[in-house]
């Protein structure tokens, strides 16, 4: 080969490689996106007491809802600009990876597959859940051993198939899935009696229970059959807008931490830890690192409280629902929320 064409393929190589990396860099980035738009659009569910649903108002309210304002309170210093969009489990992914939302907000497991072949990044885990069991009080049952032969209501796209799988055919029980294609025909097929036993993540079954219309008619077996951690999730191939979700919810959590709450948040602006002048952008430009305003961490935290406050508005056992905190809990008092430091 001559030395002229040995150059010339090298120089194609360079050109072609400098092409090929610099594309990605030139597609709209999430975060323009949003701004342009002027609101940020959250997929989430279309009915669930506690994480989303709409009040007599038909204002959206709920955990997943809170989420998704405190993303909208740190990119706009505004928790209001942003649109929900309801979503049944069937394709909550595949609106998110068509562009349909910006960031999906919905009760959603990561799991290895999910995280490894759609094309998606989860951000931190914001609810650590089980996969529970919710059975008709009459039925007598007290335990999951007891479920030989039930109907067991099923969302489509989701964990809660397999996970019975695994945790029932060792023990050698059968059992009949019965599954739905939205989660207000789950919910009625089992209040009408069509299933014996409901399933989803623990929370989800409480929510279940709390928009019954006797909710002491059902009873949630003492059983977790799987771990659900539940969190945010995002299209990959967009690291800016990924840090900007993730490190809103570790501000909520870290803000409880500190002591930190939507009430007193501005008066924190003065406090000597230096962690929560960093936070709060009285010094340093973490902010800027976000493409986001310096206060982006305090606006959201404005804007929907700490992860506590979160939790006892939409989840804690002052509501419907009536869940403790148990391993949602800080690290420092024995749960598993941690944060990575800001620094």
């Amino acid at each position: 080969m001559s030395r002229s064409l040995t150059r010339w393929l090298a120089t194609g190589l360079v050109l072609g490689l400098a092409a090929f990396t610099a594309a990605p860099a030139s597609a709209q980035s999430t975060l323009d996106a949003v701004k342009k738009r002027g609101k940020l659009l959250c997929g989430v569910s279309p009915s669930s007491a506690g994480f989303a649903f709409a009040d007599d108002k038909g204002v959206r309210r709920g955990f997943d809802v809170d989420i998704c304002r405190a993303v909208s309170a740190a990119v706009f210093g505004d928790p209001g600009k942003v649109d929900f969009i309801p979503l049944n489990t069937n394709v909550r992914f595949q609106a998110l990876q068509s562009g349909e939302v910006d960031i999906l907000s919905r009760q959603t497991t990561v799991t290895f597959t999910r995280d490894t072949t759609l094309g998606l990044d989860f951000g931190p885990t914001v609810v650590y859940d089980g996969q529970g069991l919710m059975v008709h009080k009459k039925l007598g049952v007290t335990s999951a051993a007891e479920l030989k032969g039930a109907a067991i209501c099923l969302l489509p796209g989701t964990t809660t198939l397999q996970n019975l799988a695994d945790y029932f055919r060792p023990k050698n029980i059968q059992y009949e899935a019965v599954v739905f294609e939205s989660t207000d025909e789950w919910r009625n097929a089992f209040f009408s009696g069509r299933c014996d036993v409901i399933t989803s993540d623990r929370s989800d079954v409480a929510s279940v229970r709390a928009v019954a219309n006797n909710p002491n008619d059902f009873v949630i077996l003492p059983e977790t059959i799987s771990k659900e951690p539940l969190a945010p999730v995002v299209r990959q191939g967009d690291a800016n807008w990924r840090d900007i979700v993730s490190w809103t919810v570790n501000a909520l959590i870290a803000a409880e931490e500190k002591g930190i709450n939507s009430d007193n948040v501005e008066q924190q602006t003065k406090s000597q830890d230096p962690e929560v002048q960093r936070m709060l952008g009285v010094t340093g430009d973490f902010g800027k690192a976000l493409g986001l305003d310096n206060k982006w961490a305090l606006n959201a935290i404005k804007g929907v409280g700490n992860y506590a406050e979160m939790w006892e508005r939409n989840l804690g056992e002052k509501t419907a629902l009536g869940m403790t905190r148990g391993p949602n809990k800080l690290w420092t008092e024995g749960g598993l929320l941690y944060t990575p430091p800001f620094r």
